[in-house]
């Protein structure tokens, strides 16, 4: 059987190579059940110690146990990735805040809390990201679906469970203060804390802003160079008459595009599934 000190160098050498984190299953497995729960509980807990003063801490998670790096390191380790940071928008914000302290919640549930009809697509980023998932359905007409965190939710933002979300205003638990709270966990919680590979560019821009094309850059700056240099004058013509086949212009040939932002947060009343 394995001494105590040469379990604890395998097994913290198992924790800094893993991809994800360890389960206390995991970690029987690794040792093919020869140490037990309590054992390793004490063995984690005498690494915990070891790292201690370092730069790296470690941590359990929903998931596991992982060693990642402290917060304090986190202005260092961005000098190695200056990417742009993940933006994520109000709309995002309030409807993933919804589902963490109101789960499980329907979507008609969410749109009646925001005021606000939720966009399809906005749910679906929530799902591709690994952090919202359906739970099952509601017995009502239509009966529709239930969303819920995930583990990953938990472990990206280094929460053991949802008892570990920032406690709601006792008085009204407005919304406002459920996303202000939530919004600083977030943002506060970046892949690059967790010794893993970042996220690609694609995930980045999920709820941000997406990055312009080069053909539609190179437009707009012919379409500059035209403005700045306006060029002679044309000669004055009367307008053309419309013609005989063409209808007359109406006001709903004037209407104004759908801002972009409309993706998210959509001024039509809510309706329930």
């Amino acid at each position: 059987m394995i001494n105590t000190a040469e379990a604890t160098r395998v097994l913290e050498t198992a924790l800094i190579c893993a991809q994800q984190p360890l389960s206390l299953r995991d970690m029987r497995v690794l040792f093919q059940e020869e140490v037990g729960n309590d054992t390793l509980k004490d063995m984690l807990a005498d690494l915990a110690a070891q790292w201690t003063g370092r730069g790296v801490e470690l941590v359990q998670v929903a998931s596991g146990w992982r060693f990642q790096s402290r917060a304090e390191m986190r202005d260092f380790l961005d000098r190695l990735h200056p990417e742009k940071p993940p933006r994520y928008t109000r709309a995002a914000l309030e409807t993933l805040a919804i589902i963490a302290y109101r789960q499980p919640v329907t979507r008609g549930d969410m749109e009646d809390i925001r005021g606000v009809t939720i966009n399809s697509l906005l749910i679906k980023q929530l799902e591709d990201r690994g952090w919202v998932e359906v739970i099952g359905h509601r017995e009502a007409p239509g009966r529709p679906a239930l969303f819920a965190t995930t583990r990953q939710f938990l472990d990206d933002l280094g929460l053991q469970s949802l008892a570990h979300l920032p406690a709601l205003d006792p008085v009204g638990e407005r919304l406002s203060g459920e996303t202000d709270a939530f919004a600083e966990l977030v943002q506060d919680a970046p892949d690059s804390l967790a010794l893993e590979a970042p996220q690609p560019p694609e995930a980045e821009l999920a709820f941000g802003d997406a990055p312009t094309p080069p053909a539609q850059e190179q437009e707009q700056e012919q379409e500059q160079e035209q403005e700045s240099d306006p060029g002679p004058a044309p000669d004055a013509a009367a307008p053309p008459a419309p013609s005989a086949e063409s209808p007359p212009p109406t006001p709903d040939d004037f209407a104004a595009e759908p801002a972009p932002s409309d993706i998210f947060d959509s001024p039509t009343a809510p309706t329930n599934p």
